[in-house]
């Protein structure tokens, strides 16, 4: 069977992809105890044995992981921001573009998307490949996540009242100087040229996420309705069964989107928002940010990979 091991199988995002793979019999899961996580030989040991390693490591320790790996056939997926811009590196989500799914099957390595640039890029990518949007389009980009998407240490902070550093509130905004780190992945794959005004939030609910990006239709490349739009999209996702498109009907019907949606799946919803006489539109993609986001992606991934 195929050996897998998960460097960092007891982090958030690494014990989701270990329970997940735990009842699956068609892989081999190398495991280490977690009082040897920090266990650099066996660690390396573990590495190399391995057919496909999974990193769900801070990037520091994911770019000593793949140090240790030079020379070694170990095929890699990797769930750290150390890697989704890197030249040699296949971004890992397969509805992106054509053909993406056969360049993740193909490749050695593979840089597992973050949670908000794959609902931001889901929106980005159908209307750059158009040509609709500029690449220099004076792009927003608003979302809100669940509080799992911060690791332990925001977990505890938020689930316990007494922490030293808790937090009480129900919603709030960070990376207020504008510079987050899933900034430069965005503008990569969504192939922009200009710095998008990204806005990330946290709310007090487990598992989802919302990502919005509005739009001046007067400020595209060429004159649309909504309905060129969503045809846009359709198109851009058709003969895949990961992303769907809401019907400008059912669109028409929505009185509310729920973050929580799409929580514990690997799916996304998109929905196109907006009338067609005000000359503005909102995208929104809604997805698990532990699912599609993190963990489900890394499984979608790896499931390709293994087809290769």
């Amino acid at each position: 069977m195929i050996k897998i091991f998960i460097d960092g199988e007891h982090g958030t995002t690494g014990l989701q992809i270990r329970n997940r793979l735990k009842i699956r019999n068609d892989l081999d899961i190398l495991s280490i105890p977690e009082a040897e996580r920090r266990n650099t030989s066996l660690r390396t040991d573990y590495l190399r044995m391995a057919d496909i390693a999974i990193l769900c490591l801070p990037d520091d320790v994911a770019q000593e992981a793949v140090q240790l790996l030079e020379g070694y056939a170990t095929r890699i997926i990797d769930s750290s921001t150390a890697h989704r811009t890197a030249p040699g590196w296949v971004y890992g989500f397969a509805e992106m573009t054509k053909k993406q799914k056969h360049r993740i099957s193909a490749a050695q390595y593979v840089s597992n998307p973050g949670c908000y640039p794959t609902g931001a890029i889901a929106l980005i990518r159908p209307l750059r490949e158009s040509g609709l949007l500029a690449a220099d389009y004076p792009l927003s980009i608003n979302a809100v996540s669940g509080y799992t998407g911060g690791g332990k240490q925001l977990i505890a902070q938020i689930e316990d009242r007494f922490h030293s550093n808790a937090i009480h509130a129900n919603y709030f905004l960070y990376s207020l100087t504008l510079k987050h780190k899933h900034v430069p992945e965005i503008m990569v794959y969504g192939q922009l040229s200009k710095t998008p005004i990204f806005t990330p939030g946290i709310g007090r609910f487990t598992q989802g996420m919302v990502v919005c990006i509005p739009l001046h239709l007067r400020l595209l490349e060429k004159k649309v309705d909504l309905s060129v739009i969503y045809e846009i999209f359709c198109m851009h996702y058709q003969d895949q069964d990961i992303v769907e498109i809401t019907s400008y009907k059912d669109v028409l019907a929505t009185t509310r989107i729920d973050a929580e949606e799409l929580a514990q799946t690997d799916r996304m919803k998109i929905y196109i928002t907006g009338t067609d006489n005000t000359g503005i539109v909102n995208l929104v993609a809604i997805l698990d940010n532990l699912g599609k986001g993190a963990s489900g992606a890394a499984i979608q991934n790896l499931d390709l990979m293994l087809k290769a």
